[in-house]
């Protein structure tokens, strides 16, 4: 079975769109078949897939691809139509083998109220039991279908239905952040947030209009990876003075705050896991400094930036020996953040 992993933070602004293709591309590079969930209304994830630039480009896509989107993939169960959810016919991603795509909708904000209310009250009415466990069906039912070995999901920031059971019914979740003090309140935010979340899913999955339903809600099993720190200008191939004082304030708030927390509620691995991925307490998993100029080539070329070709940039001489040189180090960050991925998963 593939291993699900959301990148959650309720804040928005810090890379989450951006970690998660990366991320998906290395392990495809790997040798991992992988399927990456645009969960975000906003679709940025769809738009770095699919080539949006276009007017009108997503409402075309929807229009000549009827059903190849997470909202309506889910619509048997959130309209109640008479058929079943179905592995979704998923887009590949071109300039990698293996690497496929659960294109986002902008409407999927409207299920909101609808999830909210199934997953307060889905004990005593009946219709709406199917549709906490809908989503989790969806992603397993297409990962055996491609035989994955990841499912990603790109998240929107907030603290919604949608947001508490995708992060619920995950095997792990990863925290992407940035240096600034609304990604340490976040943290310390997201140490009462979880643990409660994990409560409801526990308490859900035993309810026996959940377990029975025709999508059956799992029980949880969620763990903590760790953080992804972005977003943050380099100086001397170090991070800059204004930003190094947040970074020991971010593994602060993990070690101090975050991981207790976690830890409490079950949610973290042992220990020797988390070392034998070369980790310590501070959980990060690794750090990533702006791509400055080469994010507008990677978002042209649609392809990660450790992915990007001298024609890509369409740069010469010295310009492009210091853009490869950015490039083969954003690759080494990227292999080192999969294998650790690799290492904390199996």
């Amino acid at each position: 079975m593939a291993t699900t992993i959301a990148m959650f933070n309720n804040k928005g602004g810090v890379s989450k769109t951006t970690t998660t293709f990366n991320l998906g591309w290395m392990l495809a590079e790997r040798g991992h078949t992988v399927v990456l969930v645009d969960a975000d209304p906003q679709c940025n994830l769809t738009g770095m897939v699919i080539d949006v630039k276009e007017e009108d480009a997503l409402a075309t896509f929807y229009k000549n691809n009827p059903g190849r989107n997470l909202r309506d993939a889910l619509e048997p169960a959130f309209a109640s139509r008479p058929k079943p959810i179905e592995a979704m016919n998923c887009v590949p991603v071109e300039g990698v083998d293996n690497l496929f795509l659960i294109p986002g909708h902008v409407g999927l904000a409207e299920d909101e109220v609808s999830l909210g209310i199934a997953q307060q009250l889905s004990e005593s009415v009946q219709a709406l039991k199917n549709l906490p466990g809908s989503f989790r069906y969806l992603f397993d039912k297409t990962a055996e279908a491609y035989n994955a070995d990841f499912v990603l999901l790109d998240l929107s920031p907030g603290l919604g239905a949608i947001n508490q059971n995708l992060v619920a019914t995950s095997d792990y979740f990863i925290v992407p952040a940035s240096p600034d003090v609304f990604s340490v309140m976040a943290l310390e935010s997201l140490s009462r947030v979880l643990p409660r979340w994990h409560r409801w899913a526990t308490n859900a999955a035993q309810l026996d209009a959940l377990s029975g339903a025709d999508y059956p809600f799992p029980k949880p099993d969620l763990k903590f990876l760790g953080t992804v720190i972005q977003r943050y200008r380099l100086k001397g191939g170090t991070a800059t003075e204004g930003f190094r004082g947040y970074f020991d304030e971010l593994d602060r708030a993990v070690e101090n705050i975050l991981t207790p927390a976690l830890a409490q509620a079950g949610l973290v691995l042992e220990a020797e896991k988390y070392q034998s991925a070369g980790m310590d307490a501070s959980l990060r998993l690794v750090s990533i400094p702006d791509f400055n100029s080469l994010i507008t080539n990677s978002q042209q070329a649609r392809k990660p930036v450790f992915a990007l070709t001298k024609e890509d940039t369409e740069s010469r001489g010295f310009v492009w020996d210091t853009q490869k040189a950015s490039i083969d180090s954003f690759r080494a960050l990227f292999e080192s953040l999969a294998e650790r991925i690799e290492t904390l998963t199996t």
